[in-house]
């Protein structure tokens, strides 16, 4: 039945528009780097294999891997964040709960229901693959909770666990691919960090001195390795400590099951940091963020002030509350572009040379 899940997820039109949303790096900076689509295939190979080791439902980790970004705006976390500034008179934006929303209301494809009418381990783990809830949740979860008798204050099951941790291998391996190819920095800079560092001496004692692009492909597969290599040795480990027989003793551990040893965390949160510090702030993403801003700022500010320019298949609204109604359609609108559309439908609504 995850099965049946994953074939919806993979069909709908959310999926498809991933192909031209940013992960880093804007599409038409290049055909090579990553988008939310390669990075979320990437992501289920890798849920999928630490499941098959670890004996879990393959079918559901690829179901919540496949699903884990469909609630992503066009360009990235500047997007996510300009958007729910604009959001927040009208409860705000996130993307985990974008993703939902597409799931369960806006995509429409089904006679008989809206959303996908997905199973309840897929959608319990879409929700928690990031743990428990906390604080407040909002109208959409309550929602779910009660229609799907949700537990909060559990932790998700095995697989969420594992397509979450799964989503932080891709991202850490597969940025430093990104950005040495980018030259937002170099190998060198690298040999700084404990993690990668003892990889890059294997290399170099392996193969000696080799081309730079088989040496980038070596050194992220070996990163790859060593993530889940670790994942598998301490997973294993919190298995043996708790010997599940249901799913419902990993949901109600103490603790996550799925996770870095202690020695690796350290190291993987040093790889974060210099991420953050050396790609995610570099003046050409800086540029991205600014002009994403610029770009979504005065399109959700147009459609408020005149919604009749939205698309007719756009212009349904409940008459009760419906500013609230119309700012949430609006963001549903702006979340579902891709970086091209969002471009696109800026230059033909501020453009005057712009075609209609």
């Amino acid at each position: 039945m995850y099965q049946r899940d994953r074939d919806r997820v993979l069909h709908s039109g959310a999926f498809r528009k991933l192909q031209y949303k940013t992960q880093v790096f804007v599409y038409h900076e290049g055909d090579y780097y990553r988008t939310r689509l390669t990075h979320t295939i990437e992501v289920a190979q890798i849920a999928r294999s630490l499941s098959r080791n670890l004996n879990f439902n393959e079918d559901l980790a690829e179901a919540i891997a496949l699903s884990h970004d469909l609630g992503h705006t066009p360009f990235g976390h500047a997007g996510e964040e300009i958007l729910n500034n604009l959001m927040k008179p009208y409860g705000g934006f996130n993307h985990n709960e974008q993703a939902l929303r597409i799931l369960t209301k806006i995509e429409r494809r089904y006679p008989l229901f809206d959303g996908l009418n997905l199973t309840f381990e897929t959608i319990d783990g879409i929700i928690k693959h990031n743990g428990p809830i906390r604080g407040k949740p909002t109208p959409l979860l309550l929602n779910l909770k009660d229609l799907m008798k949700l537990n909060f204050s559990a932790f998700g099951t095995g697989e969420a666990q594992l397509a979450a941790i799964a989503d932080d291998i891709a991202y850490n391996a597969h940025d430093i691919d990104d950005g040495l190819r980018a030259q937002i920095f170099k190998v060198a800079d690298l040999d700084k960090l404990s993690l990668v560092s003892p990889l890059i001496s294997e290399i170099q004692s392996d193969f000696g001195t080799i081309e730079e692009s088989r040496l980038i492909s070596e050194l992220v597969r070996k990163i790859v390795n060593t993530l889940v290599a670790d994942i598998l040795t301490e997973t294993m480990s919190r298995l043996q400590k708790i010997r599940p027989v249901y799913s419902a003793d990993i949901i109600n551990a103490k603790q996550p099951i799925v996770s870095f040893s202690e020695e690796l965390t350290p190291k993987i949160q040093q790889l974060r940091k210099f991420l953050f510090a050396k790609m995610y702030r570099h003046y050409k993403v800086n540029r991205m963020a600014s002009k994403a801003k610029r770009v979504i700022s005065e399109l959700f500010n147009l459609f408020m002030e005149d919604p009749t320019v939205l698309p007719d298949e756009w212009r349904y609204l409940d008459k009760k509350n419906l500013k609230n109604n119309q700012a949430r359609l609006i963001s549903d609108y702006i979340a579902g572009m891709t970086d091209r559309y969002a471009l696109l439908e800026y230059d033909r609504l501020f453009d005057f040379k712009a075609k209609l």
